[in-house]
């Protein structure tokens, strides 16, 4: 069982296997608790004598016994080589991603829909979807081109808020007609933006599109966005990571200008 476990985590480092298997592999002490206490489908542990470094990852360790899943230690040298970050905590978690579906989302006035329209990082999906759940959004949407959404670094980019939060992938011709279903307005962040309007002059429903640093959100949404927004800076000033203008952006539309 040991052998079939640690074969599965260096499977999963590959996104077509994670895609076949239907799991990912997340690292790190907090990440690990947060996956825990969000009740999520754990499928194997593996951890190592280094876990139990701190008072919190010898409590982390005792409270993974406990689970009725496959378990296995190895060295901490067999760990680091198993692990995808550079500094491994001692514990990697095989787990199912939760089956998200459209349903789950529920966009109602100062609760948006957060886009994300070809954000090729992963670690910047995952800080949306972090940013998105801290901020009060219903769920994320990521459109192609977007990084995967469970993959390992997204997955510790978003500390745990994937489990929590409702995200899913889908296509824009889904998107139009969900948003239209739901009497969604289509608001796209762009540099060209305005300042983001108080929504009580709108449905207060709201989509929130945020797209690639580079070429921002594709055209094709352009068509049927009702607003261009976007976070004002000084001249000469570059621009902002995406997740840090769609804080900017979901903030106000969370609490008003």
């Amino acid at each position: 069982m040991s052998g079939a476990l640690l074969s599965t985590v260096r499977d999963l480092a590959r996104r077509r296997a994670r895609r076949r298997r239907n799991l990912t592999v997340a690292e790190g002490v907090r990440l690990v608790e947060e996956i825990l206490d969000a009740a999520a489908s754990v499928r194997g542990v593996v951890t190592a004598p280094m876990l139990q470094a701190s008072d919190r990852g010898t409590a982390l360790k005792a409270r993974l016994a406990k689970l009725d899943v496959a378990q296995v230690e190895v060295s901490d040298m067999d760990l680091i080589q198993l692990a995808d970050t550079e500094h491994p905590q001692g514990v990697i978690l095989v787990v199912e991603p939760p089956a998200w579906e459209l349903g789950d989302i529920q966009v109602a006035p100062r609760r948006p829909v957060l886009v994300v329209d070809g954000v090729q990082d992963p670690g910047n999906v995952g800080a949306l979807c972090r940013t998105a759940h801290g901020l009060g959004a219903a769920g994320v949407l990521a459109l192609p081109g977007s990084a995967e959404l469970f993959a390992p670094k997204a997955l510790r980019g978003s500390m745990g808020a994937l489990f929590r939060l409702p995200a899913l992938r889908c296509d824009d011709e889904v998107l139009v007609e969900w948003l239209e279903k739901q009497g969604v307005e289509l608001w796209l962040s762009d540099s060209q933006g305005t300042p983001v309007p108080d929504v009580e002059g709108s449905t207060g429903m709201v989509a929130l599109v945020v797209g690639n640093e580079g070429a921002g959100a594709r055209q094709a949404l352009k068509e049927h966005a009702t607003q261009l927004i976007g976070v004002p800076l000084v001249a000469k000033a570059e621009s902002l990571n995406v997740a840090v203008a769609a804080g900017i952006l979901l903030y106000e539309v969370v609490h008003g200008r």
